[in-house]
C-alpha cells in the first residue's frame, strides 16, 4: 500500500490514494452563473469562482494518480415529486425551484442550469450523482459506489462550504469515512460562513475531518 501524508489541520493525515476518492460537490451552472438558482436567492454568484481553479488543479493531480473522482449535482425530478414543499416554497414564485429561468427550469435534472460548469466537467468514467438534498449520501447511490471501490478516505470540495459540503462531510463522518476538506477548493456566498465552516470541521481535534488546501494535497500525491 502506498501512502501520502497531507499537511492539514488539526494534524497531518496519511492517505492511500488508491482508497481515497475526490468528491466535487455541486459545481453547477445554477449556483455559479448569473441567472441560476443561487442568484435568484439574492446571492453574488461571482464569489464562488474562487474555487474553480483550485478544483481544476486538484482534479488534474487526482486523475494522474488514477483516483476515483465523483461529481454531484443538486436537482429534482422534472415532475418534482422528490422536492419537499418546505424547500420549494422559499423565495418569490417566479424564481423558485422548478420555475423557468435563463438556463431552463431552476434546479431540475436535465436542464442546462443543473449541469456542471464547463471548466470542471467530468471526464469519461467519473460518476455523476444527482442528489435531491444537501448531503451527497441522502437518497443517492454514493455509499454503494464508495463501498464497491473499497474507499476509506474522502477529499471533499465544492459549494457551498457551509451547506452542501458541510452536510456531506458530516454524513461521511457518521459513516466512518475520513474527510479532508481543501479550503481553497470550497466557496460560499458568505465569506464569513466559509471561514467558520472550515474551522468547525477541524475543531476539537478534527471532529468532522481535516482541513488542508489543494497545494498541500497535490504535493503529497506527487
Amino acid at each position: 500500500m502506498s501512502t501520502a501524508v497531507v499537511e492539514a489541520k488539526p494534524e497531518p493525515i496519511s492517505i492511500d490514494p488508491a482508497r481515497t476518492a475526490v468528491i466535487v460537490i455541486d459545481m453547477q451552472r445554477d449556483f455559479l452563473e448569473p441567472g441560476g438558482f443561487g442568484e435568484s436567492l439574492g446571492n453574488n454568484v461571482s464569489l464562488l469562482q474562487a474555487a474553480v481553479e483550485p478544483i481544476k488543479a486538484l482534479l488534474g493531480g487526482a486523475r494522474r494518480k488514477g483516483m476515483l473522482i465523483i461529481h454531484t449535482r443538486e436537482g429534482h425530478r422534472p415532475d418534482m415529486s422528490d422536492a419537499p414543499r418546505a424547500k420549494v416554497e422559499r423565495g418569490a414564485p417566479s424564481v423558485r425551484i422548478g420555475a423557468p429561468g435563463p438556463m431552463g427550469r431552476i434546479l431540475i435534472r436535465g436542464e442546462p442550469g443543473q449541469d456542471i460548469i464547463p471548466e470542471l466537467y467530468p471526464i469519461a468514467g467519473e460518476p455523476v450523482i444527482d442528489k435531491p438534498g444537501k448531503g451527497a449520501f441522502y437518497a443517492t447511490e454514493l455509499l454503494n459506489i464508495l463501498r464497491n471501490r473499497d474507499i476509506e478516505s474522502l477529499i471533499v470540495c465544492g459549494v457551498t462550504t457551509e451547506v452542501c459540503v458541510h452536510t456531506t462531510v458530516r454524513e461521511a463522518n457518521d459513516r466512518g469515512y475520513r474527510c479532508i476538506v481543501p479550503g481553497d477548493c470550497c466557496a460560499s456566498y458568505f465569506p464569513e460562513f466559509h471561514e467558520m465552516g472550515l474551522r468547525m470541521i477541524a475543531a476539537q481535534g478534527g471532529i468532522f475531518g481535516w482541513v488542508s488546501d489543494s497545494g498541500k494535497i497535490l504535493a503529497a500525491l506527487d
